[in-house]
């Protein structure tokens, strides 16, 4: 039987950049065998990040967030599933609040505080992170290294694919005030040529992912 990956969207818009990569790269895990469960964060019903109850913190819901909310179902499914790709775009030099809500709950769940066993999570699944922006490739490189850190510690070996520099709309020109900062034409030339294999490495990944 082959392997679960569950795919999460921490981005609002369909059919862009950051949905693009993550239905890449779970095309990959498919193509390798597994099998994909599908969530839209900003879909869901209600949720918020992590309310600092410490329910998790209780030997009988160690590893387990107690928060009852749309999130419920995610945290579930990662908990169970052989592989996680998961993609945020970048929001003034952030990954989205969905994301970061997500991200409090799957990583506060597995922290002890307890200096010999710091993290309780008993099965490391491993995550594929797919960030976008409109910056430059390397323009957060230490912040996609802190969530990489993080993750690899505290859920599974963490491989990481940027995005930069991305085409935000379709045309520059019909917007309320002058996109003065972009060079539109430079921007759909880069969507044409470099995101396609942005695409294709999502792809395997994905794939490679799911082995």
């Amino acid at each position: 039987m082959g392997k679960k990956i569950v795919v999460v969207n921490a981005g609002p818009r369909r059919g862009w950049n950051t949905d693009t990569l993550i239905t890449e790269a779970a095309k990959g895990a498919e193509a390798a065998g597994a099998g994909i469960e599908r969530f839209d964060l900003f879909r869901l019903e209600k949720y918020t990040g992590c309310i600092s109850c410490f329910g998790c913190k209780r030997e009988r819901n160690k590893g387990r967030c107690v928060c009852r909310d749309g999130l419920t179902p995610v945290l579930d499914a990662i908990r169970e599933s052989d592989g996680l790709i998961i993609g945020s775009p970048n929001y003034l030099s952030e990954l989205t609040a969905s994301f970061r809500a997500l991200y409090e709950r799957l990583i506060f769940q597995n922290l002890t505080y307890n200096l010999e066993t710091p993290c309780c999570n008993p099965r490391p699944v491993p995550v594929l992170l797919v960030m976008t922006s409109n910056a430059p490739d390397t323009a957060y490189q230490g912040l996609v290294q802190n969530y990489r850190q993080t993750l690899d510690r505290f859920v599974g070996p963490t491989q990481t694919l940027v995005s930069g520099d991305t085409l935000q709309l379709r045309n520059y020109g019909k917007t309320d005030w002058p996109w003065t900062l972009f060079d539109p034409e430079e921007k759909q030339r880069r969507h044409e040529t470099v995101f396609p294999q942005e695409c294709r490495r999502a792809f395997e990944m994905g794939a490679a992912l799911a082995r």
